[in-house]
């Protein structure tokens, strides 16, 4: 039989650690950086994309020149410098966390040098006004800094790298949506697949902080404000199911578009990009400055104003226009920017949610707006409990939570049809490059390859429960 705590005792323990209490400084301090890393890659980004918008009102033929340079010039500079920032940041967030990656080879995926690339590469794809958002950015930018704490603390310290990798990650998602929730189910649906009794109360910490400080600099603000939800009958069964469907189709074949782009499957246009990267980038940038041109500048960016302009009901996104997002959203990420697809995809979501709404003709289009957010954004990732809370908490729809989970839990069930999950694939390819292939690394251990490998052996499959390597 267990005996009563002796409070006194555990304080006497408590106050005479005092290398105990260093180390929480250290890690709380990390947790504030990693939250003002946050608020960093998101002022940057929207500063960036101001100036894009107001450059494309000036003068919007010239986004013909400008957006194919400067893509090309991105798609240059990750591959000579900064190989490991290119795409979302959270496959190489999963790939660091992985069991068969050597600890000495983390720095390839995760660190503070690629957190400063990561940052400043996705500030100039908002600037080309390419179609990406900054979550994805956000969640390996957090991640490097919180990982850099470990070489201040203490070699016995119970914090090992893994639970600050977790710890970062989800204050990144946490701070950039302003939705704390979403970031401690994204810390166990997406990189842990459990959340340790010893890394929770770590990762909470650090969503705490980050939050606090993504607060002070934006308010405490939903993201899409609040969404008027009228009484939901039986009569928003079928367009709901409709969304679903839908959803879930064009997710799905989202999902497997970028994974056959980004695994360098053995098709002509792959291999094409393998030969010549940067004339590929500069074509792609080219294509998505004619459809962002079509479209009025529309597709340009992340698409989140769009979305606020359809919560509202003072604008819509045109079935075709959302199409044309969802193939620049997809050459974005083909071209090898570094950037996220969090925010592109709720604007696909949210179109198709908008048309469905339309076709119904009744008071409920905001409603069938955030549930197409949500079926969108979890048929894409495959991670439908982060998907319907992070939409849940951007509209403030706490009344729609039940609407949400389930136009979430469907979609993603219908995606699993069409597609592999796009993180974990992406995630097994580049631990299977960075193992198979021997890539150098750089003096502060990050990758500093002149050109990523255009060959890679066969991937890797998770092994979960592979004990870690011995130190």
């Amino acid at each position: 039989m267990n005996a009563e705590p002796n409070f006194f005792q555990h304080l006497r323990a408590e106050l005479s650690g005092g290398r105990r209490w260093l180390d929480r400084a250290i890690v709380l301090g990390y947790a504030i950086a990693a939250g003002l890393s946050v608020v960093a890659i998101t002022i940057a980004s929207d500063w960036a994309f101001k100036g894009f918008h107001r450059f494309f009102t000036a003068w919007p033929w010239a986004v013909l020149v400008v957006t194919p340079l400067l893509t090309a010039f991105i798609v240059w500079a990750t591959r000579r410098f900064f190989a490991g920032a290119s795409g979302s940041g959270i496959p190489q967030v999963k790939a660091a966390l992985h069991s068969a990656l050597p600890p000495d080879r983390r720095r390839i995926f995760v660190s503070l040098r690629l957190s400063a690339a990561k940052l400043a590469l996705t500030m100039t794809g908002f600037a080309a006004g390419l179609s990406l958002g900054r979550e994805g950015p956000s969640v390996q930018v957090a991640a490097g800094v919180m990982q850099h704490a470990r070489r201040w603390l203490s070699p016995h310290s119970a914090i090992d790298t893994r639970a600050l990798l977790i710890a970062g990650g989800a204050a990144g998602i946490a701070a950039a949506f302003n939705a704390p929730l979403a970031g401690v189910v994204f810390a166990i649906e997406e990189l842990s697949g459990r959340l340790e009794s010893r890394a929770s109360g770590l990762i909470m910490t650090a969503i705490v902080l980050a939050g606090l400080v993504a607060v002070s600099a934006f308010g405490n603000l939903s993201y899409f404000g609040v969404v008027r939800v009228p009484r939901l009958g039986w009569d928003s069964l079928g367009p709901g199911l409709l969304i679903v469907l839908i959803s879930g189709v064009a997710g799905g074949l989202f999902s497997r578009l970028l994974i056959a782009s980004l695994t360098d499957v053995p098709e002509r246009l792959n291999l094409l990009r393998a030969r010549y990267p940067i004339r590929f980038a500069a074509v792609g940038g080219l294509v998505i400055a004619v459809i962002g041109l079509v479209t009025g500048g529309v597709t340009f960016g992340a698409g989140s104003e769009a979305v606020k302009r359809m919560l509202e009901g003072h604008d819509a996104l045109t079935p075709l226009y959302t199409l044309l997002k969802f193939i620049a959203t997809w050459l974005t990420a083909w071209c090898g920017v570094p950037g996220g697809i969090f925010a592109p995809s709720l604007s696909i979501g949210a179109g198709i949610g908008s048309a469905v709404a339309q076709i119904a003709q009744a008071d409920m289009g905001p409603a069938l707006i955030a549930m197409g957010m949500a079926a969108f954004l979890a048929a894409v990732t495959q991670a439908p409990l982060t998907s319907f809370i992070i939409v849940m908490e951007m509209v403030d729809g706490h009344a729609m939570v039940l609407s949400l989970m389930a136009a979430a839990m469907l979609a993603s069930l219908v995606s699993r049809m069409i597609s592999r999950p796009l993180y974990d694939t992406l995630a097994d390819h580049m631990l299977a490059t960075a193992i198979g292939t021997n890539l150098p690394v750089a003096p502060d251990g990050t990758d500093d390859a002149a050109e990523a490998p255009l060959s890679v052996p066969p991937l890797l499959a998770p092994e979960p429960t592979e004990a870690p390597p011995s130190h």
